[in-house]
């Protein structure tokens, strides 16, 4: 179901799928670092697993973050980056999020 979601939300093989929650998500994030997308952030991160069109390889699941997992261990390094938690709409979280069919915690 993951899979479906990133899709969904328009993270596609062809790319970012214009009008979709995707292109929002870049908008806003380009606009906020001054005018390009970060390698790691979530938009790519969400391209990269939409491009590949798979979450679950990543640990990014709709029942949640595999233990074990590249997702787990972005997760682990983002709470200690944020003194040991998960920001909203952080990496992991939004990730997260659109992958159990939310819209992340970006607006």
């Amino acid at each position: 179901m993951s899979d479906k979601n990133v899709s969904n939300a328009g993270f596609t093989p062809s790319g970012i799928k214009g009008g979709s929650l995707a292109s929002s998500m870049m908008s806003h994030e380009a606009r906020a670092s001054g005018g390009g997308v970060s390698s790691g952030g979530p938009t790519s991160t969400l391209q990269g697993m939409g491009a590949r069109g798979t979450t679950h390889s990543s640990g990014f699941t709709s029942s949640g973050i595999s233990g074990g997992s590249k997702a787990s261990s972005m997760m682990s390094k983002e709470a200690t980056s944020h003194g040991g938690g998960i920001p909203r709409g952080g990496t992991t979280s939004t990730v997260q999020s659109i992958s159990m069919g939310g819209k992340g915690g970006r607006r």
